[in-house]
């Protein structure tokens, strides 16, 4: 059940992403980033469709996060390329070729092999240090975040993806720091203000850089962002674990997962609005190999 949670998880997300991205690109874009130009972003209905999809994901997630290590959890959520990729077909009109349908299959592989091998998660409370440090880290990356806003595209897109997915990374680490689903001593520890900081953040920064690049490619940076360093964070400071010898399956099916989804991520190309358009339609966006 927990891993069916992960992929209902997966699947809101990418799905909140092309929501998110319509929105974007029906806003005015400006050189400089405004609250304004947030502003229309946000109020715009595909923007608001995708937030809800996004809370019925975090949902899911966070239950999948109780009884599943992170770096399965979050594994599964590098699926929400495939799903951000498959989705945009009838609504960005995105078209797949033969390489990127092969990637679609290889995030199915590597998760199918990351699920048979993935042990339970440690049941184990983190350390207050883990915990505080977990909360300290939020500004440092804010900080780190405002500085790659005076990068230039499309290094910038791509290194708002990244920050954006390592506040989400933030997120799943938060969530699974809390020790039980009680209301009553949720904010006594730092862990649920922790993670609703970073999720705002997670979801300023990802919006600004699907302004500036295509869809895939900023999820490609979020994807790296959210998975790989809370997974490595989980195995060596929560105490995840695969079953007993299913280590090298666990790693191939990491891999596999993450390297199809950048795969996705690098044949990823939507024509700007101002570009010189391929096809009689103007609107018409293409995945096509480099």
């Amino acid at each position: 059940m927990g891993l069916v949670l992960a992929i209902v998880s997966a699947i809101c997300y990418g799905s909140a992403s092309v929501f998110q991205a319509v929105a974007a690109r029906r806003a005015p874009s400006s050189a400089n980033v405004d609250a304004k130009s947030l502003v229309r972003v946000f109020a715009q209905w595909p923007y608001i469709l995708g937030l809800g999809l996004d809370g019925l994901g975090f949902v899911a997630q966070f239950i999948a996060l109780r009884s599943l290590p992170i770096f399965l959890v979050q594994a599964a959520l590098a699926a929400s390329l495939a799903v951000t990729a498959v989705v945009a077909i009838p609504i960005l009109k995105l078209r797949l070729g033969a390489a990127q349908w092969l990637a679609v299959g290889g995030v199915c592989v590597g998760l199918a092999l990351l699920g048979i091998s993935a042990g339970h998660e440690n049941a184990n409370q983190p350390s207050w240090a883990f915990r505080i440090g977990l909360t300290i880290s939020v500004p440092v990356l804010a900080l780190i975040g405002l500085a790659v806003l005076k990068l230039k595209d499309p290094l910038r897109a791509a290194s708002l993806g990244l920050v954006g997915g390592l506040f989400f990374g933030i997120v799943a680490l938060a969530a699974r720091s809390i020790a039980d689903v009680d209301f009553v001593h949720w904010f006594t520890g730092p862990e649920v203000y922790t993670l609703v900081v970073a999720g705002v953040l997670a979801f300023v920064f990802y919006t600004i850089g699907l302004q500036r690049a295509s869809v895939t490619t900023v999820t490609a940076g979020l994807v790296i962002g959210e998975t790989v360093l809370p997974s490595v964070v989980g195995v060596l400071a929560l105490g995840d674990s695969t079953r007993r010898g299913f280590i090298p399956v666990a790693a191939v099916g990491f891999a596999l997962a993450i390297a199809a989804s950048l795969m996705l991520a690098r044949y990823g190309s939507l024509e700007e609005p101002d570009a010189e358009p391929k096809e009689k339609n103007p609107g018409t966006a293409e995945l096509q190999a480099d």
